[in-house]
Protein backbone atom coordinates (compact mmCIF):
# COMPACT_ATOMS: atom_id res chain seq x y z
CA UNK A 1 0.00 0.00 0.00
CA UNK A 2 1.06 3.59 -0.57
CA UNK A 3 1.44 6.17 2.18
CA UNK A 4 -1.77 8.21 2.38
CA UNK A 5 -0.04 10.90 4.46
CA UNK A 6 2.71 11.42 1.87
CA UNK A 7 2.26 14.84 0.19
CA UNK A 8 3.41 13.39 -3.16
CA UNK A 9 0.56 12.40 -5.53
CA UNK A 10 -0.28 8.70 -5.49
CA UNK A 11 0.76 8.16 -9.10
CA UNK A 12 4.20 9.62 -8.33
CA UNK A 13 4.57 7.35 -5.28
CA UNK A 14 3.70 4.32 -7.42
CA UNK A 15 6.02 5.51 -10.17
CA UNK A 16 8.85 5.74 -7.60
CA UNK A 17 8.08 2.24 -6.25
CA UNK A 18 8.23 0.67 -9.72
CA UNK A 19 11.35 2.64 -10.71
CA UNK A 20 13.11 1.52 -7.54
CA UNK A 21 12.13 -2.10 -8.19
CA UNK A 22 13.74 -1.80 -11.64
CA UNK A 23 16.91 -0.18 -10.26
CA UNK A 24 17.15 -2.85 -7.52
CA UNK A 25 16.61 -5.53 -10.22
CA UNK A 26 13.53 -6.87 -8.45
CA UNK A 27 12.03 -6.34 -11.89
CA UNK A 28 14.56 -7.53 -14.46
CA UNK A 29 15.14 -6.39 -18.02
CA UNK A 30 12.54 -7.67 -20.48
CA UNK A 31 10.33 -8.91 -17.60
CA UNK A 32 6.62 -8.18 -17.73
CA UNK A 33 5.27 -5.96 -14.96
CA UNK A 34 1.85 -6.65 -13.40
CA UNK A 35 -1.16 -5.40 -15.32
CA UNK A 36 -2.61 -2.02 -14.32
CA UNK A 37 -5.56 -3.75 -12.64
CA UNK A 38 -3.18 -5.83 -10.49
CA UNK A 39 -1.07 -2.79 -9.61
CA UNK A 40 -4.19 -0.89 -8.58
CA UNK A 41 -5.31 -3.72 -6.29
CA UNK A 42 -1.85 -4.30 -4.78
CA UNK A 43 -1.20 -0.65 -3.96
CA UNK A 44 -4.74 0.43 -3.17
CA UNK A 45 -5.10 2.99 -5.96
CA UNK A 46 -7.41 3.47 -8.91
CA UNK A 47 -6.62 2.00 -12.32
CA UNK A 48 -6.34 5.55 -13.65
CA UNK A 49 -3.60 6.25 -11.09
CA UNK A 50 -1.81 3.01 -11.99
CA UNK A 51 -2.05 3.81 -15.70
CA UNK A 52 -0.65 7.31 -15.13
CA UNK A 53 2.36 5.91 -13.27
CA UNK A 54 3.04 3.31 -15.97
CA UNK A 55 2.66 5.89 -18.75
CA UNK A 56 5.19 8.17 -17.03
CA UNK A 57 7.73 5.35 -16.74
CA UNK A 58 7.15 4.39 -20.37
CA UNK A 59 7.82 8.01 -21.37
CA UNK A 60 11.10 7.83 -19.43
CA UNK A 61 12.05 4.73 -21.38
CA UNK A 62 12.14 2.44 -18.32
CA UNK A 63 9.08 0.52 -19.52
CA UNK A 64 8.00 -0.47 -23.02
CA UNK A 65 4.50 -1.46 -24.14
CA UNK A 66 4.13 -4.36 -26.57
CA UNK A 67 0.80 -4.55 -28.34
CA UNK A 68 -1.13 -7.63 -27.29
CA UNK A 69 1.58 -8.76 -24.85
CA UNK A 70 1.67 -6.23 -22.01
CA UNK A 71 4.20 -3.85 -20.49
CA UNK A 72 7.83 -4.87 -19.97
CA UNK A 73 10.96 -3.52 -18.35
CA UNK A 74 13.00 -1.94 -21.12
CA UNK A 75 16.26 -3.56 -22.12
CA UNK A 76 19.27 -1.28 -22.07
CA UNK A 77 21.26 -1.34 -25.29
CA UNK A 78 24.99 -2.03 -25.21
CA UNK A 79 26.75 -0.08 -27.94
CA UNK A 80 30.29 -1.18 -28.68
CA UNK A 81 32.88 1.42 -29.62
CA UNK A 82 34.89 -1.35 -31.30
CA UNK A 83 32.41 -1.79 -34.18
CA UNK A 84 31.31 0.78 -36.74
CA UNK A 85 27.65 -0.18 -37.12
CA UNK A 86 24.44 1.68 -37.83
CA UNK A 87 21.60 2.25 -35.38
CA UNK A 88 19.36 -0.10 -37.40
CA UNK A 89 21.99 -2.85 -37.28
CA UNK A 90 22.49 -2.40 -33.52
CA UNK A 91 18.77 -2.66 -32.77
CA UNK A 92 18.12 -5.60 -35.11
CA UNK A 93 21.07 -7.52 -33.60
CA UNK A 94 19.44 -7.17 -30.17
CA UNK A 95 16.00 -8.29 -31.28
CA UNK A 96 14.57 -4.77 -31.25
CA UNK A 97 12.54 -3.27 -34.10
CA UNK A 98 14.36 -0.15 -35.41
CA UNK A 99 12.47 2.82 -36.74
CA UNK A 100 13.01 6.42 -37.78
CA UNK A 101 11.01 9.62 -37.88
CA UNK A 102 12.37 12.12 -40.36
CA UNK A 103 12.73 15.62 -38.97
CA UNK A 104 14.27 17.01 -42.16
CA UNK A 105 16.12 15.99 -45.34
CA UNK A 106 17.82 18.52 -47.59
CA UNK A 107 20.64 19.17 -50.04
CA UNK A 108 22.66 22.38 -50.05
CA UNK A 109 26.05 24.03 -50.14
CA UNK A 110 28.53 23.05 -47.47
CA UNK A 111 28.84 25.38 -44.47
CA UNK A 112 32.29 26.54 -43.27
CA UNK A 113 32.08 24.15 -40.29
CA UNK A 114 31.07 21.23 -42.51
CA UNK A 115 33.81 22.06 -45.04
CA UNK A 116 36.41 21.92 -42.27
CA UNK A 117 35.09 18.63 -40.89
CA UNK A 118 34.67 16.91 -44.27
CA UNK A 119 37.60 18.42 -46.14
CA UNK A 120 35.39 19.98 -48.81
CA UNK A 121 35.85 23.07 -50.96
CA UNK A 122 33.48 26.06 -50.63
CA UNK A 123 30.34 25.55 -52.72
CA UNK A 124 30.45 21.74 -52.60
CA UNK A 125 27.11 19.95 -52.24
CA UNK A 126 26.19 18.03 -49.09
CA UNK A 127 23.14 16.11 -47.91
CA UNK A 128 21.73 16.82 -44.46
CA UNK A 129 19.60 14.32 -42.57
CA UNK A 130 17.92 14.85 -39.20
CA UNK A 131 16.18 11.83 -37.66
CA UNK A 132 14.57 10.64 -34.46
CA UNK A 133 15.69 7.04 -33.99
CA UNK A 134 13.39 4.57 -32.24
CA UNK A 135 13.44 0.99 -31.01
CA UNK A 136 10.08 -0.77 -30.57
CA UNK A 137 8.46 2.67 -31.05
CA UNK A 138 10.39 4.14 -28.07
CA UNK A 139 12.48 7.27 -28.85
CA UNK A 140 16.15 6.41 -28.30
CA UNK A 141 18.36 8.93 -30.09
CA UNK A 142 18.52 12.00 -32.30
CA UNK A 143 20.90 12.08 -35.26
CA UNK A 144 22.04 15.13 -37.23
CA UNK A 145 24.13 13.91 -40.18
CA UNK A 146 25.92 15.63 -43.06
CA UNK A 147 27.00 13.45 -46.02
CA UNK A 148 29.40 14.42 -48.82
CA UNK A 149 27.28 15.03 -51.93
CA UNK A 150 29.23 12.68 -54.20
CA UNK A 151 28.57 9.73 -51.84
CA UNK A 152 24.85 9.45 -52.66
CA UNK A 153 23.01 9.53 -56.01
CA UNK A 154 20.04 11.40 -54.53
CA UNK A 155 18.24 12.29 -51.35
CA UNK A 156 15.40 9.79 -51.84
CA UNK A 157 17.64 6.71 -51.81
CA UNK A 158 17.87 6.89 -48.01
CA UNK A 159 15.13 4.97 -46.21
CA UNK A 160 15.54 3.75 -42.62
CA UNK A 161 19.29 3.03 -42.78
CA UNK A 162 21.67 5.70 -44.04
CA UNK A 163 24.61 3.29 -43.93
CA UNK A 164 22.72 0.82 -46.11
CA UNK A 165 22.19 3.55 -48.72
CA UNK A 166 25.88 4.49 -48.58
CA UNK A 167 26.86 0.83 -48.94
CA UNK A 168 24.71 0.45 -52.06
CA UNK A 169 26.66 3.36 -53.55
CA UNK A 170 30.03 1.94 -52.49
CA UNK A 171 30.59 4.71 -49.94
CA UNK A 172 29.95 3.12 -46.57
CA UNK A 173 32.47 4.31 -43.94
CA UNK A 174 35.02 1.71 -42.84
CA UNK A 175 36.61 3.80 -40.09
CA UNK A 176 35.42 6.55 -37.78
CA UNK A 177 36.59 8.92 -35.09
CA UNK A 178 34.14 9.47 -32.22
CA UNK A 179 34.02 11.80 -29.25
CA UNK A 180 31.52 11.28 -26.43
CA UNK A 181 30.50 13.45 -23.51
CA UNK A 182 27.74 13.47 -20.92
CA UNK A 183 25.12 16.21 -21.18
CA UNK A 184 21.78 17.33 -19.78
CA UNK A 185 19.24 17.56 -22.61
CA UNK A 186 18.15 21.08 -23.58
CA UNK A 187 14.46 21.72 -24.22
CA UNK A 188 14.40 20.91 -27.96
CA UNK A 189 16.12 17.54 -27.70
CA UNK A 190 14.25 16.61 -24.50
CA UNK A 191 10.90 17.26 -26.20
CA UNK A 192 11.80 15.14 -29.24
CA UNK A 193 13.05 12.26 -27.07
CA UNK A 194 10.03 12.44 -24.72
CA UNK A 195 12.14 13.02 -21.59
CA UNK A 196 12.18 15.88 -19.05
CA UNK A 197 14.36 18.93 -19.74
CA UNK A 198 17.72 18.32 -18.10
CA UNK A 199 17.45 14.54 -18.48
CA UNK A 200 20.87 12.84 -18.56
CA UNK A 201 22.11 11.96 -22.01
CA UNK A 202 25.14 11.30 -24.16
CA UNK A 203 26.34 13.54 -26.98
CA UNK A 204 28.47 11.87 -29.65
CA UNK A 205 30.34 13.50 -32.52
CA UNK A 206 31.49 11.15 -35.29
CA UNK A 207 33.39 11.49 -38.54
CA UNK A 208 33.34 8.51 -40.90
CA UNK A 209 35.99 7.75 -43.53
CA UNK A 210 36.40 5.56 -46.61
CA UNK A 211 39.28 3.10 -46.94
CA UNK A 212 41.36 5.73 -48.76
CA UNK A 213 40.92 8.17 -45.87
CA UNK A 214 38.33 10.40 -47.57
CA UNK A 215 35.68 11.77 -45.17
CA UNK A 216 32.12 10.59 -45.83
CA UNK A 217 29.98 11.75 -42.93
CA UNK A 218 29.86 14.11 -40.00
CA UNK A 219 27.25 13.17 -37.40
CA UNK A 220 26.13 14.63 -34.10
CA UNK A 221 23.95 12.32 -32.01
CA UNK A 222 22.02 12.66 -28.78
CA UNK A 223 21.47 9.35 -26.97
CA UNK A 224 19.24 8.79 -23.97
CA UNK A 225 21.44 8.04 -20.98
CA UNK A 226 18.82 5.76 -19.42
CA UNK A 227 18.74 3.48 -22.46
CA UNK A 228 22.37 2.99 -23.46
CA UNK A 229 25.54 1.44 -22.07
CA UNK A 230 28.63 2.16 -24.14
CA UNK A 231 31.20 -0.63 -24.09
CA UNK A 232 34.83 -0.60 -25.22
CA UNK A 233 37.29 -3.49 -25.25
CA UNK A 234 40.72 -2.45 -23.99
CA UNK A 235 44.04 -4.23 -24.31
CA UNK A 236 47.40 -3.57 -22.72
CA UNK A 237 50.17 -2.18 -24.96
CA UNK A 238 52.67 -4.69 -26.26
CA UNK A 239 55.97 -4.35 -24.42
CA UNK A 240 59.05 -5.32 -26.34
CA UNK A 241 61.34 -7.71 -24.47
Amino acid sequence: MLAQDDPAPLYMQLQLRIRQAILDRELKQDEAIPAERELAMEFGVSRITARRAVNALAAEGLLVRRRGAGTFVATRVEKSFATLSSFSEDMSARGRHPGSKWLSRSIGCVSPEEALSLGLSPGADVYRFQRLRMADDVPMALEYTTIVGSCLPGIDVVNDSLYAALERNGCRPVRALQRLRAIHFPAEQAHLLSVPVGHAGLFIERRGFLADGSPVESTQSYYRGDAYDFVAELSAPQIES
